[in-house]
């Protein structure tokens, strides 16, 4: 019985070998920003009302002029075929299900067409600028024509976290995984028969047409050897590619949050990657309030890394986020269970914020404000 998410976590370690599971689940060099991701959220504290009418929630929201069934996301996650092969369309299928958005990561293990859900219009596509800016246009090209509504440009990754576990793991392209990692394998035989047949993942939209050979990109992107020249100057460049919705993710400091705006950014999503980059860098629920603070409404204000729970992404909602997006849990459900796993994990997010919402009686998205906070400032 799975009653959380660290229920769905410890059924994705049994079913994963080690080097799997701590790339999925770990953070970058001493991992303190992945533990105060999660410590600053337990210290938001919600302040409940009484007395009022809570017989019908309503949990939906609008943003970019289309509906979302629940105030959640799947957020762009890479490599997602390591848990589990298809992985990517098995995320996509359970957020179609569930009526919310699937962000697509450039780092996807499924071609970009191959993902697209026909009749969603709930589909976004996560894009990082490698050197070479001509990858990054075939891929807004082929996202555009398969009906991806919104582009998420990832910019706190000019080059990758140090990720001491990764390399101690051995993993890196090619991969030459050490004796212990082989032997780890071994011991995991559902997983390893899963890629007897499938083969190792790898970044199949890197180049527009399938079949050919990018292992050298392949590995450059694994290392996220990124175009570290992209500035300000070049959203230019991109609002030429992509005239959708533009979303910026990895925000972390007001003064950028006001850049975004002056910019004609379409929204943000406060990020810290999951704890996955700068050690130091502060809790993205920490982060949340100044950038709401200097966006003052403009634009749209998303949030990733650390939520855990219905609870969690209320606690951000309260805060003043448009809506959240999950990462690991999905991982951890997908690991233990595929597309059914996926979806389980998003009905207990959903189920927890609908008892949250009861307790602290607010009947809609919108009653999930900061009158509800136990505190003026509770970080």
């Amino acid at each position: 019985m799975k009653l959380n998410t660290e229920d769905h976590r410890r059924a994705a370690r049994r079913h994963l070998p080690r080097f799997v599971f701590e790339f999925l689940d770990g953070g970058a060099e001493r991992q303190c920003c992945l533990a105060r991701n999660r410590g600053d959220l337990d210290r938001v504290l919600l302040n409940p009302r009484v007395l009022r009418d809570s017989t019908v929630l309503d949990t939906r929201i609008e943003v970019f002029g289309e509906t979302w069934r629940r105030p959640f996301g799947i957020a762009p996650m890479g490599f997602t075929g390591l848990t589990r092969p298809g992985g990517d369309v098995m995320l996509a299928r359970a957020a179609a299900a569930a009526g919310v958005p699937f962000v697509l990561s450039t780092a996807s293990n499924s071609r970009i067409e191959a993902v697209a859900q026909p009749g969603s219009a709930l589909g976004w596509f996560q894009l990082y600028v490698m050197r070479d800016r001509a990858i990054a246009g075939q891929m807004i090209r082929r996202a555009r024509a398969a009906g991806f509504k919104a582009l998420v440009l990832t910019v706190d990754v000019p080059v990758s976290g140090y990720r001491e576990r990764d390399v101690r793991n051995g993993f890196r392209l090619p991969f030459r995984p050490p004796l212990a990692t082989l032997a780890d394998i071994a011991l995991h035989p559902r997983w390893l028969l899963r890629f007897l047949g499938s083969g190792m993942p790898a970044f199949v939209n890197l180049a527009e047409t399938e079949g050919t050979d990018t292992l050298a990109l392949q590995a450059a992107l694994l290392s996220r050897d990124m175009d570290r020249s992209l500035d300000w100057d070049g959203l230019a460049w991109l609002r030429r590619e992509w005239d959708g919705p533009l979303v910026l993710k990895g925000v972390l400091h007001p003064d950028d949050a006001r850049e975004a705006c002056r910019r004609g950014v379409d929204g943000v999503i406060v990020s810290n990657h999951g704890g996955r980059q700068l050690d130091a860098a502060p809790s993205s629920i920490d982060a949340l309030r100044r950038v709401l603070d200097a966006i003052e409404d403009r634009i749209p204000v998303f949030v990733d890394s650390g939520f855990r729970s219905g609870l969690d992404v209320a606690r951000a909602l309260a805060l003043g986020a448009r809506a959240v997006f999950l990462g690991r849990p999905l991982l951890y459900g997908l690991a233990h269970g595929g597309e059914a796993g996926a979806a389980a994990v998003l009905d207990q997010f959903g189920s927890e914020l609908e008892r949250t919402m009861t307790l602290t009686g607010a009947p809609t998205v919108a009653a999930l404000d900061r009158n509800l906070l136990a505190s003026g400032d509770p970080l």
